[in-house]
């Protein structure tokens, strides 16, 4: 932990018990933030708003109330997630003033267990990315490194959490938008089954892959968040009608069976990254556990399963976004609204999104429609078999989170490609719906934070919590060297 902080199971038992009072929290919190201004982590930074929140909670507190397991804990929001009366941007000049009258599901549900949202967190634009570079309020930088990227989409949310801003923020996870970069920052990232938080408030990226997910420094400050935001919802049909057990039972690894997936750990990843799977494995067998070898055949498939999945549900979730009802609107309406359609595109979208509609819009048009976006789902479906035969020997699976380790900004944003084949990890959990966990692994020789990822069978939540609170026991946590301020 930084010097000073403590974790949102702490700060909620004090606040709770008025050993300290929530506007202490929240202002301790706010100095962070703005001591690390310089790493663009805010879109909004919501002070006013949160000390009034604060100074709500500790006069309830005042009056004998029994506030909620989150009470007084600072958390931040990704800015494609909808907080009511708070500007929501999702990145995008599209929604630069966008501000929504009503708060996602999962907002609404860290509000009523106590949590206070202190501002939203910078992001690829509209989830779109792996470096948090595509953003039109500027990139993210990484706390350990300030020449290199904090990873993507939700980027400005896990800088948040390593550089010891909040405890707790959320972000979304499309292919790898919380995993990646959490292990960039060397923070927790957990992506959930799919269903168990509810996308409702959520602007829509890929609508059959899109998840909420949640970043931490603490397995224990994960599950508290999980068991708060968990559970059905009847504005999102995608939600499950039972959502999976998040609380661990307990951190004993004896007779657990953790599969490494062969397709994705060997030479395709850095050294630093064979060190730390090599490190995580010595960890967990000396927790007791076997490791043993799990194969994924259709892995080789992942990123371009993923990329024309994704990009043909954003071609039609980001067709609203064109001037007329949603989004700026740009040019004279006396120019007709084909032109004005064409003019609020042309200069609202970044370069990013543009070329994932084009992709995702080619790929669903007439006479390349089976070629391209059905050939994609039944490899998806192949993709989701491969882990169902692997479960079949191991409990849960174990790979690198990424490749290497955070790259140089502006190294990959004229080469696409390379920055796609990034997600080559993740990507795969994401296409069969799985719960996924990237936990720090140690620092690479030039102190760089490496992270491996964990995936677990549907609704088997728990069991990764279980794993993480396992190896955060035995290893300890990294924390991230001082930023300029002193945290104590």
């Amino acid at each position: 932990m930084l010097p000073g902080m403590t974790t949102a199971v702490e700060i909620a038992r004090d606040v709770r018990s008025a050993t300290r009072s929530a506007r202490e929290v929240v202002d301790r919190s706010l100095a962070r933030a703005r001591a690390a201004s310089h790493l663009n982590i805010f879109i909004t930074l919501d002070e006013a708003g949160a000390r009034a929140a604060a100074e709500r909670l500790d006069a309830r507190i005042a009056a004998g109330e029994d506030l909620g397991p989150l009470a007084g804990v600072p958390v931040v929001v990704k800015d494609n997630i909808l907080t009511a009366g708070l500007l929501t941007t999702a990145g995008s000049e599209a929604l630069a003033r966008f501000v929504p009258p009503v708060d996602a599901t999962v907002v609404e549900r860290l509000r009523a267990a106590g949590a206070i949202v202190i501002g939203k967190s910078n992001l690829d634009e509209f989830g779109m990315g792996s470096s948090n570079e595509n953003s039109a309020f500027g990139p993210v930088r990484n706390p350990w490194n300030l020449g290199r990227v904090p990873g993507g989409s939700s980027g400005g949310s896990a800088a948040a959490v390593a550089a010891g801003v909040v405890p707790l923020a959320l972000g979304t996870d499309t292919g790898g938008s919380v995993r990646q970069p959490a292990a960039f920052c060397g923070v927790l990232g957990f992506k959930p089954t799919y269903g168990t938080l509810s996308r409702y408030g959520v602007i829509a990226f890929a609508s059959s892959l899109d998840q909420v997910g949640v970043l931490a420094r603490s397995n224990g400050d994960l599950a508290l968040a999980m068991s708060v935001m968990a559970g059905a919802d009847p504005r999102d049909a995608t939600s499950l009608p039972e959502a999976p057990e998040c609380a661990f039972a307990g951190t004993n690894l004896a007779g657990l069976r953790v599969g490494i997936v062969r397709e994705l750990s060997g030479d395709g990843n850095s050294p630093a990254m064979r060190d730390a799977l090599a490190r995580t494995v010595a960890d967990l067998e000396t927790l007791g556990a076997t490791v043993v070898d799990a194969d994924l055949p259709y892995a080789r498939h992942g990123v371009a399963t993923y990329y024309l999945v994704a990009t043909a549900e954003a071609s039609s979730n980001l067709s609203r976004f064109d001037g007329m009802v949603y989004s700026a609107r740009h040019g004279e309406s006396s120019l007709g609204q084909a032109q004005v359609m064409t003019e609020s595109r042309g200069r609202s979208l970044g370069r990013e999104v543009k070329r994932r509609v084009l992709m995702g819009t080619y790929a669903l048009s007439a006479g390349y429609y089976d070629a391209y976006y059905g050939k994609a789902l039944r490899v998806r479906r192949l993709i989701a078999d491969d882990f169902d035969r692997a479960f079949e020997s191991a409990d849960v699976l174990l790979s690198p989170t990424t490749p290497e380790t955070a790259f140089p900004l502006g190294s990959r944003r004229d080469d696409p490609l390379a920055m796609y084949l990034g997600d080559v990890d993740t990507c795969l959990a994401s296409l069969a719906g799985l719960p996924a966990i990237s936990v720090p692994a140690g620092l690479s020789p030039d102190e760089l934070p490496c992270g491996v990822q964990f995936i677990a069978p549907p609704m088997r939540d728990a069991r990764l919590l279980g794993v993480a609170a396992a190896l955060e026991r035995q290893s300890g946590r990294t924390s991230p060297p001082p930023f300029g301020m002193d945290l104590s």
